[in-house]
């Protein structure tokens, strides 16, 4: 069985208040994930900004 098909079976068994805090969580952690990704990519354009202006010429 793979992890996705165990998360889905048990999944399946929860009550439907604790499948939406199961989604409430998986949103918290793709939101978390993305505000990551967002800072370094803020971090890595401020660090360059030099040569980014340069090669934006």
């Amino acid at each position: 069985m793979t992890l996705s098909e165990k998360l889905l079976k048990d999944f399946e068994q929860l009550s439907e208040n604790k499948k939406h805090q199961v989604i409430d969580f998986v949103e918290f952690l793709n939101s978390k994930q993305q505000n990551e990704l967002t800072t370094a990519m803020d971090d890595i354009i401020s660090e360059n900004k030099e040569a980014l202006l340069e090669l934006a010429k």
